[in-house]
Parts: structure tokens; sequence; C-alpha cells
């Protein structure tokens, strides 16, 4: 495969320094290139989990709006434009905002989540939000320790409906979610901590390659 070296060194480097997930290499590499091709396609991601899973839901999106690993200047064209729109301030606003890779959260709708649960159901709060917003060029992350988490299992499912593609992050038995998602990656472990620990270093990896796939640092 080639691949930019810069994402090849975040790879390299999270095998080196987390050996134990080298059993899981290539479903996270498959699980990068399946982002990749969406972006590429114009698409976005969908995120949603429980619990620290649904904060690992928000860390994502955090890392794939902004920088990341290093500073996203808007493009040329783009800064232009808005200079040319507002010359007074555009240029220090355009200097404030960031190139960014669109992913939504499916865990920070309250009002939504809330009125959705208790007027119809919790177990689809998640599968509600695909159908409203997925596109078959879309993708979803759907992350549960333990892999039979049903409202993330009902997401995938309305996702599948949709055509789109699905990437799972769990644990080491996968539960449902392994033959049920495009991609499963299942961390070693099975207590739900040590899991969650190396759910961390797997998606700032993918955060990590994606940003220097589409936003090369050539000081890097």
């Amino acid at each position: 495969m080639e691949w930019k070296p810069q994402v090849e060194n975040i790879y390299k480097d999270l095998l080196k320094n987390y050996p134990v997930l080298k059993e899981c290499k290539e479903d996270i590499l498959e699980s990068y290139l399946l982002i990749r091709d969406c972006y590429n396609q114009k698409g976005k991601l969908l995120i949603c989990g429980n619990g620290g899973s649904a904060a690992d839901s928000e860390h994502i999106v955090g890392e794939l709006l902004k920088g990341f690993l290093q500073q996203r200047r808007v493009n040329e064209r783009f800064l232009n434009r808005l200079v040319n729109l507002f010359p007074k301030d555009g240029l220090e606003l355009g200097k404030k905002i960031q190139e960014a890779l669109p992913a939504i959260s499916l865990t920070g709708q309250s009002a939504f989540s809330t009125a959705f649960s208790n007027d119809v159901s919790p177990d689809t709060v998640f599968a509600q939000q695909v159908y409203a917003l997925g596109l078959e060029q879309d993708i979803l992350f759907a992350i549960s320790t333990t892999g039979n988490s049903l409202n993330v299992l009902n997401a995938v499912k309305i996702s599948r409906a949709l055509g789109m593609k699905s990437i799972g992050l769990t644990g080491q038995v996968g539960g449902a979610m392994k033959k049920l998602c495009d991609v499963a990656i299942c961390v070693p472990g099975t207590q739900t901590f040590r899991i969650q620990e190396l759910h961390l270093p797997v998606y700032h990896a993918i955060c990590a390659m994606l940003e220097a796939e589409f936003f090369p640092n050539p000081e890097r």
C-alpha cells in the first residue's frame, strides 16, 4: 500500500508504543482507510457510545474539527474570499479558523436525546440520529466495550440499511458488534476500564493519521 510517510510513521509508532495492539493492527489500518475514503468522498463521521465511550465520541470529534498535532490554516482561496467580504476583520478572523474533518458525536444532543428516550425509546436514540443525519458516503464509528450495547447496535443496523459503512471499536470478545460492523477493532482486554485505556491510543492514532493525510505538515 502506498501512503504518506507521516501517516505510516504514526501507524508504526502506535504499534511500537502499544505492542499489545498488534493483534488488531489490520483492523486499525482498514478503519483508517475507510474513513480516509469517506472524507475523500465528502462524507462525514457519525460517532456514538455510552458512558466512557460517549466521552470518547466527543473526544474524537474534538480532534477532527480542529488542529490536533498541528495547526491547520484555512486554504488561501477561502481566506481571500473572507478578506474580500470583510476587509476590516476578515484576515484576523481567518487566522483563528482552522481546517476541519467533519464529525458529529451523537451523544451530545441532550434536548433531542432526552425527549426521544422519554417519548419513544432509549434503545433507538442513536439509531434515530443516524437515520436523520446519515448519508451513504458517511461512516458510523460505533464504540462499545462489550460490543453488545443495544442502542449502539441499533445505530449500526440503521447505518447498514442506509448503505453506510460502519466501524466498531470494542473489546477482545467483540460481542455482536464484531459481526455486525464492516470492520471491528477488538482491542485485547475484558475489563471495561482496560479496554477504554486501549481505545484512546487507537483513535488518537487514527485521528493523527487522518490529519497527516489531509493536512500534511512538511516540517514534520
